[in-house]
């Protein structure tokens, strides 16, 4: 694996500063049942690192003391973790909007029978990968079967309301590009995944958001191999968008990794980038008690054009 990192860090751009936290994103694990190419996290089934039971209560005790009313859970396959379920419940009780990404597999995995009934049941909103409507595509992506199986686990959340007008229950669908490009417009590849997953397989689903990959990671290295690391982000600045800097969402969210270590970002936390601070070393969780965030800089590298490419691209979806 090519470290990524020491070809980011010498940057220009601009300086971030964070403003209200509204969000907690929680990686509960590298865990997965899947290994994808574009996958920044290099999660696959081969990971051991999950997020403890006592780190757990360390994110419920700052839920309950935080501004942050979204709780964003990630991984690998967050459902993998022993205590999601306990963590879910807990969060939903203190009023906590409960985000769940989801890479649809994951539903026919031993046991996670009941799955889409407990999300249901507890109201969680559903970000689904699926990165075409294609299953040639996808499979060629994710490995064979597995287009098959994410429209099984799509009908399965369908049944239960997720995605149908007036039900609550919220579906939204992933798309990344299968190789180093920017996505199209998201709401012209929404449109036709409307149709095309309707049509074909009578899937419905809320909102579709449009993700670039990250030069970073599994697909970085792989872009290293190929000789194509310098075209790729020279392709993101050439598309830099300076429009979308006011809606990133490092400024509004905090990425907490399995150990409970704490980034202003999913990818920064995978490049090893803590939370600026006045102290040296990483911040924890728990170091961050009553503590306001609004005004702290924000660790920027040459990564961050990844998400102000084009229409800029967050965890959720195009930022214009």
């Amino acid at each position: 694996m090519h470290a990524t990192l020491p070809l980011l860090e010498q940057t220009e751009f601009p300086a971030l500063r964070r403003q209200q936290l509204t969000t907690l994103q929680v990686n509960l694990g590298y865990l997965c049942n899947q290994s994808c190419l574009h996958c920044h996290v290099n999660a696959g089934p081969t990971r051991r690192e999950v997020m403890s039971a006592e780190t757990i209560e360390q994110v419920l005790g700052y839920l309950a003391s935080s501004s942050a009313s979204t709780l964003d859970l990630t991984g690998g396959a967050p459902e993998l973790n022993p205590h999601f379920r306990r963590l879910v419940r807990a969060a939903r009780a203190l009023d906590i909007e409960v985000i769940d990404r989801c890479n649809l597999t994951i539903m026919q995995e031993p046991g996670q029978q009941g799955l889409a009934d407990f999300l249901a049941d507890n109201a969680v909103q559903v970000v689904a990968s699926l990165p075409c409507y294609s299953g040639e595509n996808v499979d060629g992506q994710r490995g064979k079967g597995v287009f098959e199986r994410s429209i099984e686990a799509l009908l399965e959340l369908n049944r239960r309301g997720y995605g149908q007008p007036g039900s609550g229950l919220t579906l939204n669908l992933v798309y990344n590009p299968t190789g180093p490009f920017l996505p199209p417009p998201q709401q012209a590849l929404q449109a036709d995944y409307r149709q095309r997953l309707k049509d074909d397989h009578g899937v419905v689903f809320s909102q579709l958001f449009t993700l670039a990959n990250m030069p970073i990671a599994r697909f970085g290295s792989t872009l290293i191999s190929k000789g194509g690391f310098e075209g790729y982000m020279q392709l993101l600045k050439d598309a830099y968008n300076a429009a979308t800097l006011e809606q990133v969402m490092c400024r509004s969210l905090i990425s907490v990794d399995w150990r409970g270590y704490v980034y202003d970002c999913d990818f920064n936390q995978m490049l090893g980038l803590p939370l600026a601070s006045a102290k040296p070393g990483k911040t924890h969780l728990t170091d961050l008690t009553a503590v306001d965030l609004n005004g702290r800089e924000i660790q920027v590298a040459d990564h961050c054009y990844g998400c102000t490419a084009g229409q800029g691209s967050s965890c959720g979806g195009a930022l214009e």
